[in-house]
């Protein structure tokens, strides 16, 4: 079954590159499909680093996960994350972190022009709209929970490009420790040690790096750990954390009310509802807020579905991108994501019907949930490479169910797989 996953999954990556190639049909003003991306070869800083973190990862990393202690292993997943990312990031040099979010379409350039955030928030709404004083693409795209933390890194100090990829990178590097949070308290230590490589080592490293999508994933793994905390501990103080984490992503992302399928996904294996009125209270709470500040999010969507509608989508043909957009998920997660999910088919049939006793099976039906979720409803058409980052991380855990004899070779295909993306594609994110 494995072989027969990542067969499947190649065979759709080739054919979401080749079709419109070969008929010359336009998805979308990319040079290179699925993922937005140019053709360009190159080496850099970063390529002797990531070859080194790379290889060390495929000798040390599955062993290791197994053996270390509980904290250690905490902290040697975030700091490997935070090297692998920035060894990709550096292939550019120092702008392959400084200059992505100094973009035209990025966040940093309105956040330090932003004097009067009350202001901005009693008047997002009626900018969203494409025109002469409409937002730049993507802080029209989501509500403002996303400017507001660039805001906040150009009130610390920490507004140029180098320093806000710096930051954004670090908090990503925590997105793999707080999967192994949820899954250790939710009893499932041992198996997600077993994917734990997967979940560091890879090509969604890439687009982690200096990703505003990549800070997104960080803020819904948190609260998904904090949801588990609350569930098995019956604790109030983690359960109204957990609700204002995830209440915030909503403000991050118009994507990520979808987070609703992965927080039932942890009450049903914990077999507890005990954080759901607090966890309930604080997510709306967080949203009341910042409707009585002015931003009202049940306002917001549907301008920017208009603006979305009128613009790039219209040139995005649902026909393509409908599978498309999975080839482009399989180029961020990893082709192994194919062969992983084949291997996990059984345990995933298992979960539907007794979550508890199958939790990494739950969590990643969860994730294929959200995924489905997203495609068919056309929430996004392109860009799933990034947008799709809070998702992957649940996905990835389906690797613990690869067969033994898989995964030195499989992890080996992930890393050498980034290595050659980042070496010959240059992307915008």
């Amino acid at each position: 079954m494995p072989a027969r996953g990542l067969g499947a999954a190649a065979l759709l990556m080739a054919l979401a590159m080749a079709v419109p190639v070969l008929t010359g049909w336009k998805v979308d003003f990319a040079a290179l499909h699925p993922v937005i991306a140019s053709w360009s070869p190159r080496v850099g800083p970063g390529t002797v680093p990531a070859l080194v973190i790379g290889a060390a990862g495929v000798l040390g990393a599955l062993d290791l996960a197994r053996r270390l202690p509980w904290r250690t292993l905490l902290t040697v997943t975030w700091l490997t994350g935070w090297g692998w990312m920035l060894s990709l990031a550096l292939v550019d040099g120092v702008p392959g972190i400084g200059n992505i979010l100094d973009g035209q379409y990025e966040y940093l350039n309105t956040a330090r022009a932003t004097a009067d955030v009350p202001a901005l928030l009693r008047e997002f709404v009626s900018r969203i709209p494409d025109g002469p004083n409409g937002w730049p693409v993507h802080v029209a795209g989501h509500p403002p929970g996303a400017l507001l933390f660039f805001i906040l890194l150009v009130r610390l100090g920490l507004g140029s490009g180098l320093a806000a990829g710096l930051v954004v990178t670090l908090v990503a590097a925590t997105t793999p420790v707080a999967v192994l949070v949820t899954a250790r308290a939710l009893g499932a230590e041992l198996p997600v040690r077993r994917a734990l490589p997967f979940l560091i080592l890879g090509p969604v490293a890439i687009w982690q790096a200096v990703s505003a999508d990549a800070l997104f994933a960080a803020v819904a793994a948190w609260g998904a750990a904090a949801l588990a905390l609350a569930a098995t501990r019956r604790s109030p103080a983690w359960s109204l954390l957990a609700g204002a984490l995830l209440g915030y992503c909503t403000l991050m992302s118009y994507g990520l009310p979808l987070l609703g399928v992965l927080a039932l996904t942890i009450l049903l294996v914990a077999r507890s509802w005990f954080p759901l009125p607090f966890a309930i209270a604080a997510a709306v709470a967080v949203v009341l807020v910042f409707a009585a500040l002015g931003f009202v999010w049940w306002e917001a969507f549907p301008v920017l579905q208009e603006r979305y509608w009128a613009g790039i989508a219209s040139r995005r043909p649902a026909s393509y991108w409908l599978w498309g957009d999975i080839a482009a998920l399989l180029f961020s997660a990893g082709p192994l994501l194919g062969a992983a999910l084949a291997s996990t088919g059984s345990e995933l049939v298992a979960a539907l019907r007794r979550p508890s006793r199958h939790v990494l099976g739950a969590l990643t039906a969860a994730g294929v949930i959200m995924v489905l979720v997203a495609d068919l409803t056309l929430m996004s058409k392109a860009e799933v490479e990034r947008i799709w980052l809070p998702f992957v991380p649940w996905l990835m855990l389906s690797c613990a169910f690869l067969p033994e004899r898989w995964r030195r070779g499989g992890l080996a295909l992930q890393v050498g797989f980034a290595i050659i993306v980042q070496h010959l594609l240059r992307t915008p994110w």
